[in-house]
């Protein structure tokens, strides 16, 4: 009677440490393991984390990192890069399952760029790789060669907008995709528009870049686009001041040198991008230029005017005029107006 007394013990005791086993075990696996109140937390992983780092960057976001570390000991799951999206009461196997194979895209922006160097800085901050495996893939000589551009052309191939891509995609997979963005661009609408001005897409490119530079103002670039278009019908030199400003720049050989007025010496500047100097359009783009600027030009305004100032009434516009003389005494206005608030450079 005895002896069953203490086999009937020990077999209660080893129920209830299976059972505790078994909750443990379940609680492990599909207990909620959140640490976060909101209702989801992003997750990077990048493509040269190991468990170790990874751990790092989970710790914030995990009650209990031990059993996170068991499950995913269990599952036999190692890092993988990417961009992953964690949702508030996850339990471990459900955190798991997510890294292992729900990468999430991410929109990607980018504008403004005024050489590749910069575009890869820009893309650099959005994505896993760094600004060099970038930099090597856009000015790669064998790209170039095959699209018969310098590195400053290139700028024309990749259009400014907000794309979905996976995070950890390769600079290669990227440029692919941002050539063929800029393939679907030029639709047949476009480049009826394109081949009636008697321009190459570059050229397009090139003149967008002008335009974009001389306002900020989306709805007047069409505008100023009919003044250079004008220009080029009648072989005038374009004389841009932002071609001075970009010839400038190269020479000093800062990019963000700040030149808020273009002097008379300015346009004595022997370079291929000083359109007081040499005739027609600059061999590249000064920046790459946007849509905006880019269908601003191939739907430019159909005026008589040659001639634009900065309108000193309302700022970040321009006053038109269609000759010189008209133009001067707008020119002097600006001038006095420029000089009177002390901008001598």
């Amino acid at each position: 009677m005895y002896i069953k007394k203490i086999i009937l013990f020990i077999a209660i005791i080893l129920t209830l440490g299976l059972a505790y086993l078994s909750y443990t075990i379940y609680e492990s696996v599909f207990g909620p393991n959140t640490a976060f109140e909101e209702n989801k937390k992003e997750l990077y992983i990048s493509k040269n984390d190991n468990f170790d780092s990874l751990i790092l960057k989970l710790s914030p976001v995990l009650k209990d990192v031990g059993s996170f570390l068991e499950v995913s000991k269990r599952k036999r799951y190692s890092p993988k890069a990417g961009h992953f999206v964690l949702e508030k009461n996850m339990n471990n196997n459900e955190i798991v399952n997510t890294l292992r194979s729900q990468n999430v895209p991410v929109d990607i922006t980018f504008n403004n760029a005024e050489s590749i160097e910069e575009l890869s800085g820009k893309l650099a901050t959005q994505f896993d790789a760094d600004s060099s495996d970038f930099l090597s893939t856009l000015k790669a000589d064998e790209f170039l060669k095959k699209k018969s551009l310098t590195s400053q052309q290139s700028l024309s191939l990749y259009i400014p907008n907000t794309y979905e891509f996976f995070w950890n995609a390769s600079p290669r997979d990227i440029q692919k995709r941002l050539i063929t963005e800029y393939d679907k661009f030029w639709n047949a609408n476009r480049e009826e528009k394109r081949k009636a001005l008697g321009l190459s897409r570059l050229e397009v490119s090139v003149l967008a870049s002008i335009v974009q530079k001389e306002s900020v103002k989306v709805d007047e670039r069409p505008k100023i686009a009919g003044v250079y278009i004008n220009r080029l019908k009648r072989n005038m030199l374009l004389q841009a001041d932002p071609t001075v400003v970009y010839a400038l720049k190269k020479k000093y050989n800062n990019p963000d040198t700040i030149i808020r007025r273009v002097l008379l010496k300015d346009l004595k500047i022997d370079s291929p991008f000083n359109t007081y100097k040499y005739a027609g359009l600059p061999p590249a783009p000064l920046i790459m230029p946007d849509v905006s600027s880019l269908d601003a030009v191939l739907n430019y305004e159909k005026h008589g005017y040659l001639y634009f100032v900065a309108d000193t009434k309302k700022i970040g516009y321009h006053i038109f005029s269609k000759s010189l003389a008209e133009h001067n005494r707008n020119a002097n206005v600006y001038r006095k107006w420029v000089n009177n608030r002390n901008i001598y450079r």
